[in-house]
């Protein structure tokens, strides 16, 4: 069976991390991605542990269903090979600096003029009509811009940055789905668009659903911040043997709760009784809550909360995730061979369609595995496909 995007073909230019989540999405989503990268190859191919040259394991996680081809941009007849390859896409997809883009001829005016139904995507760290449109930005500068930074400091004294890279991904899953809108837009009009994602805008709007709480109502002095997020308390509670995290949010639920922790008598405290005083008062309830849950075992009070139909769940270390029963059951780390790289572990496909689901069709492509092939398919002359194939 087929992906929801089957029959998409998408030339992709992204490097690094956001633009090959996104296009990984659209892959595993049926779409053919033409992965076209510099003779030196996308720099996260020598990221982190590999078992042969430019086959990363951070490039192996965000490349699967995609072929590589290798062009030399600086080359006039590489360049019209690529042009080529677009004229004959429904998708164009970049992370290059807007100026960039345009020094090469492959802004959106040039490319729609030669293919109207192309939809044009890119993702840069600010808007592209603004006077930064061109400065550059990574994850870190991101993540300090929009805000998520200065939570750390309102919870625990000083900036800090989530341990991930957390904009480049959301920004990538973002643009994956802005992508699959201009093409739904497109199957009704039969006109293709351009599509921006500006990092900082994108990862503002990601943070401020709860933080801009108070400034909600134009009133910062009603405060920034949604409290229940910035206690030092909010955190996995360590119990006898590890740690659980649990969640009650109704008054019915914490009711329960207090039930199941043998505190019922907090439903009768005016801090804790409903939404409002809880979340006024959620330090202090917090507080107690850990307190509590440092008396029992993980699995005691996985056994209380899921009587209690309280939501709840063990802390799982990133190495004992393999053995997790749940996720040994739905089958989510799939081993597999890859050609060239042998045994390896990679992620489901997290997503379900009833009629069309996505698929792991292919694992990550060595550097120009595809290029004569995808050149030839796309009319390139076959000598011409051979020689920038060498």
């Amino acid at each position: 069976m087929s992906g929801p995007l089957a029959g998409v073909k998408v030339i992709d230019l992204t490097v690094n991390i956001l633009g090959p989540v996104a296009t990984q999405v659209l892959g595993d989503m049926g779409a053919d991605i033409i992965k076209v990268e510099p003779p030196t190859g996308d720099p996260i191919r020598v990221m982190g542990p590999s078992r042969s040259p430019a086959m990363s394991v951070f490039f192996l996680n965000t490349n699967r269903n995609k072929r590589s081809v290798v062009l030399d941009l600086k080359q006039p007849e590489a360049l019209q090979a690529l042009l080529t390859l677009i004229d004959g896409a429904d998708v164009f997809v970049h992370n290059m600096r807007i100026g960039a883009a345009e020094r090469l001829g492959l802004d959106h005016a040039t490319l729609t003029a030669r293919n109207p139904r192309l939809i044009y995507a890119a993702a840069t760290g600010f808007r592209k009509d603004s006077a930064w449109r061109d400065k550059p930005a990574f994850d870190d500068v991101i993540q300090g811009m929009s805000g998520i930074a200065d939570l750390h400091a309102r919870r625990d004294g000083k900036p800090g940055f989530v341990p991930m890279v957390i904009a480049d991904k959301f920004c990538g899953f973002a643009l994956a789905s802005a992508i699959g809108m201009a093409l739904y837009r497109r199957e009704r009009s039969g006109v293709g668009q351009e599509v921006h994602v500006p990092m900082l805008e994108t990862m503002l709007s990601f943070n401020m659903v709860e933080h801009l709480w108070g400034a909600t109502l134009d009133d910062t002095s009603l405060g920034l911040g949604y409290v229940r997020m910035l206690t030092p308390f909010r955190r996995p509670h360590a119990t006898a043997d590890g740690h659980i995290c649990l969640l009650a949010n109704t008054d019915e639920q914490w009711a329960r709760l207090f039930v199941a922790m043998e505190r019922p008598d907090l439903a009768n405290d005016a801090r804790f009784a409903k939404l409002a005083q809880r979340t006024l008062n959620v330090a202090a309830l917090y507080e107690i809550v850990t307190a509590v849950m440092a008396t029992r075992t993980t699995a005691e009070w996985q056994r209380r909360l899921d009587a209690a139909d309280i939501p709840n769940g063990a802390v799982l270390t990133l190495d004992g995730m393999f053995d997790d029963p749940y996720l040994v059951e739905t089958g989510y780390f799939q081993h597999v061979q890859h050609p060239s790289e042998g045994a390896m572990i990679t992620t489901a496909v997290p997503t379900s369609f009833s009629e069309s689901p996505g698929s792991i069709r292919r694992l990550a492509p060595r550097l120009g595995e595809h290029t004569e092939e995808v050149l030839r398919e796309a009319g390139v002359p076959e000598a011409a496909a051979a020689r920038l194939a060498s």
